[in-house]
């Protein structure tokens, strides 16, 4: 596909974006209330968004911002982007001013220069730079939850700037060094992007550059949506620049992440604040670790203060299952 071709695409789907994105959003929550045992609506005031981007320093940040009240930033994983707090922002935005954002080189947040060491997509950088973004917002301090690759940003900014989480709720993941340090062949089996995408460029930069949508039609990355919004998570996966983002993000959590983690332990530096980790019932964190007292077991050693369980809806559960997962959200930040 040429340059042309790309940038052509990506405007078309922007604007289908704009025009129809909202109304899908709405339309598959009333359905997923009236689903679901004790469904809650939503109000007309909640549904409204606003989108911006954020200047931060070199690069941009892309939000979707719902609500007023206090700041909870939510940050989305592999291979999402924003878009996968569609259904749980809204239900949270009666009290919080909800900041969904993309991680740089995802969606349509800017895509850096990375560098020989892939300090520009570690966790710290990208964890420094959310920070930026609050400031820019106005929020020195606020709540903090992230999935999957977002968790793990999350936690290391909780790490570096503990100064800055009131309450911080990661879910489905470990801390990386635990992850790579557990590893054996059903990690390796089941977490693929650790192996595939760490490797060195441009194998892995190929790989998915091929095939873009096959990510979505495998078990680690599919969903119940519909197709507009796997078109908006798929598109960015036709753009080399954001590929080799995404693959230098996981090349750092092969590497500089993992010494990060290693200096924390070396001088006993843990998350202070109240912490929540939920995770797919069923799935690798409820079964993997169990000599390790679980998931659970293995926060414990780095956070004083966590508390969790297991969700039903697989890794994906904030989409596959929102509603108990705002529902249990909403009551850990009410503390």
């Amino acid at each position: 596909m040429t340059d042309k071709t790309y940038v052509e695409r990506r405007t078309l789907l922007r604007a289908i974006t704009a025009i129809y994105g909202t109304a899908l959003s709405l339309a598959m929550l009333s359905r997923r209330a009236g689903a679901q045992p004790g469904g809650e609506a939503t109000s007309a005031a909640s549904d409204q968004f606003e989108t911006a981007e954020v200047k931060t320093g070199n690069n941009t940040i892309f939000i979707r911002r719902y609500g007023k009240g206090s700041p909870l930033l939510m940050v989305h994983g592999f291979p999402r982007n924003s878009l996968m707090w569609r259904h749980m922002a809204p239900q949270l935005a009666s009290n919080h001013t909800v900041v969904c954002v993309d991680l740089r080189g995802y969606g349509r947040s800017g895509v850096p220069a990375s560098a020989e060491d892939h300090y520009p997509y570690s966790k710290r950088a990208m964890a420094n730079e959310l920070v930026a973004v609050m400031d820019k917002l106005g929020f020195p301090r606020f709540d903090l939850v992230g999935h999957d690759r977002g968790g793990r940003v999350s936690y290391r900014l909780a790490l570096d700037h503990p100064e800055r989480v009131q309450r911080l709720a990661v879910f489905d993941v470990i801390p990386i060094s635990e992850g790579w340090s557990h590893a054996d062949a059903r990690f390796a089996m089941t977490y693929w992007p650790w192996i595939l995408l760490s490797q060195q460029a441009p194998l892995p930069e190929k790989y998915l550059l091929g095939a873009p949508g096959a990510v979505f039609d495998n078990p680690f990355g599919q969903g119940s949506f519909g197709p507009v919004v796997r078109a908006e998570y798929t598109e960015m996966y036709r753009d080399p620049a954001r590929v080799h983002a995404v693959c230098e993000e996981y090349r750092a959590a092969a590497t500089l992440d993992i010494e990060h983690d290693k200096k924390d332990r070396e001088a006993s530096r843990r998350i202070t604040c109240p912490m929540l980790h939920l995770w797919a019932a069923g799935g690798p964190l409820d079964t993997f670790y169990e000599q390790d007292g679980g998931a659970l077991g293995i926060w414990r050693k780095w956070a004083d203060n966590v508390q969790g369980q297991a969700m039903k809806g697989g890794h994906f559960f904030p989409e596959e299952n929102p509603a108990e997962t705002t529902r249990i959200l909403k009551e850990f930040l009410s503390v």
